[in-house]
C-alpha cells in the first residue's frame, strides 16, 4: 500500500513539474494551463485504452466461464459477448478521439 501511495505522489509531482520544464522559451509565452491540457488529454486517452482492455478481458473471461458451465448456450453467449465487446470498443474509441482532439486544441 505504501508503494502505491508513493507511486501516485511521484506521478503527480512529475505531471506538475512537466508544465514548468516544458515552458515556452524566449519572447512568446504559452497560454496558462496549456501544458496541463495536453497532459490531461494524454492521460484521458490512456485511461480509456486501459479501461477498455480491462473490460473486454473481464467480458471474455466471464463468457468463457459461462460456456464451460453451459456448453449448449455457446452461440447465445458468444453473440452477446461480441455485441458487448463492440460497445466497449466504441466507447473507448470515442474517449481516445476526444483526448486526441483536446491535445490538438492546445496549439
Amino acid at each position: 500500500m505504501k508503494t502505491v501511495v508513493i507511486s501516485i505522489l511521484t506521478l503527480f509531482v512529475l505531471l506538475f513539474a512537466s508544465s514548468v520544464a516544458f515552458g515556452a522559451e524566449g519572447g512568446e509565452a504559452a497560454a496558462p494551463g496549456s501544458g496541463m491540457i495536453a497532459v490531461g488529454a494524454g492521460l484521458g486517452a490512456g485511461l480509456a485504452a486501459i479501461g477498455a482492455g480491462l473490460g473486454i478481458g473481464r467480458l471474455a473471461g466471464s463468457a468463457t466461464e459461462s460456456i464451460a458451465r453451459q456448453p449448449e448456450a455457446t452461440n447465445d453467449i458468444r453473440g452477446a459477448m461480441i455485441l458487448a465487446a463492440a460497445l466497449v470498443e466504441g466507447v473507448a474509441l470515442f474517449a481516445a478521439l476526444t483526448g486526441f482532439l483536446m491535445s490538438f486544441k492546445v496549439g
